[in-house]
């Protein structure tokens, strides 16, 4: 049945079902062709004629009558006369010429780039591109051979592994900073394109089309750019710097007796001391000294207190950098004659929004009525 339908059918033609045929042979029983028969070329369709393992004629898209004067190539392989019309052995190729545009590609391990502003980083990415036969002689010699049915499943891992080997030059001649790289894909792109064109022009496919969908780093330099982008929202740093230090300290007020908000309270005050105490001074400018730089008032006994009310305010005291107390103001007295407190000395009780010097605070006035002035000079 084969070799009589062979020789019943004089149309050679092929209508493409499928999406990812790039090559598809012409089946006829021992390959005979009868001359004189009807070849139909179709749009985005090459036919190309194989005689004993030899490419002869190609055919663009149109419709032609089979004989030895429109296939030069052939006759002169098979040693033809004019006149000579019997049935010919050959093989026939229908080559898709049409853009294959599903094709897909990504970096399965990262590329490593330099870049100015975050040094050596790690990229990955994905994109898709369009393949297209343009030379389908050469096709069959390079990659085709005597396949049947070749798809684009054959070919696509080829040409994901050049397009990796590629795309890193690309991205690290480009010159655009990793900041700016979605910005320049479509250019990286159209580069990419041209380069792979020019690569598999040895083997008749060309890439029309080169689209970068998406470049990706690793998540800790994603989280360094989130911190980034972060810092810029806020505006001036100082003054949140200062924001976040008083919430802090207010909540360690509500909780004097808790370690954690002591040891906040205390780090966050000590750190902005001189500058928050210039502010609640008014503004005068004149620089208060910090704990550490407060000179101790000249030792003398401690006077007599009548013993503290039941729920005085507790007062701490900051010595050189550390914290001390709480005291009541019998407590306050006692560091007054020891010489531990003066006026200048830093101090804070809750619902005070920072440390002050006790010169400042007017509840500590009595208590420190009691330190007596400067020796006069010798």
């Amino acid at each position: 049945m084969d070799k009589l339908r062979g020789e019943l059918v004089d149309i050679v033609e092929w209508l493409d079902d499928s999406r990812d045929t790039i090559v598809w042979r012409f089946p006829r029983y021992q390959n005979e062709i009868k001359m004189g028969a009807q070849l139909v070329v179709r749009e985005s369709q090459t036919a190309v004629f194989v005689n004993e393992g030899k490419i002869a004629d190609a055919f663009p898209p149109g419709t032609y009558t089979l004989e030895t004067r429109n296939m030069p190539i052939l006759s002169t392989l098979k040693g033809w006369k004019y006149g000579f019309n019997s049935p010919f052995k050959a093989e026939v190729y229908f080559v898709n010429t049409r853009q294959f545009t599903d094709m897909k590609w990504g970096t399965q391990n990262p590329i490593i780039l330099r870049d100015a502003e975050f040094g050596v980083v790690r990229v990955r990415a994905f994109g898709a591109y369009a393949a297209r036969v343009v030379d389908a002689s050469q096709l069959l010699r390079e990659l085709v051979g005597t396949d049947p049915q070749f798809r684009t499943e054959e070919v696509q891992e080829y040409l994901r592994q050049l397009i990796v080997g590629r795309l890193g030059n690309a991205l690290a001649t480009a010159g655009v900073p990793l900041l700016d790289l979605a910005a320049h894909q479509d250019e990286i792109g159209r580069r990419l394109a041209g380069v792979l064109t020019a690569e598999l022009a040895e083997v008749g496919i060309a890439i029309p089309k080169f689209v970068i969908e998406n470049v990706s780093v690793p998540p800790e330099v994603e989280q360094a750019l989130d911190k980034r982008t972060s810092m810029g929202a806020v505006g001036d740093l100082g003054r949140y710097t200062q924001f976040q230090a008083a919430n802090a300290m207010e909540a360690a007020a509500k909780n004097p007796g808790g370690e954690a908000g002591a040891g906040i309270g205390l780090g966050m005050g000590m750190a902005m001391g001189q500058q928050m105490s210039r502010a609640m001074a008014g503004g005068s400018g004149a620089p208060q000294p910090a704990p550490a730089a407060a000179q101790p008032a000249p030792a003398q006994p401690a006077a007599a207190e009548p013993p503290p009310l039941p729920n005085q305010a507790q007062w701490y005291v900051g010595v050189a950098g550390q914290r001390q107390g709480p005291y009541d103001l019998g407590g306050l007295a006692e560091q007054v004659g020891a010489g531990t407190l003066g006026p200048d000395t830093l101090v804070w009780q809750a619902g005070m929004a920072q440390w002050q010097p006790a010169g400042q605070v007017p509840e500590l006035a009595a208590v420190l009525a009691s330190v007596p002035p400067p020796l006069p000079p010798q």
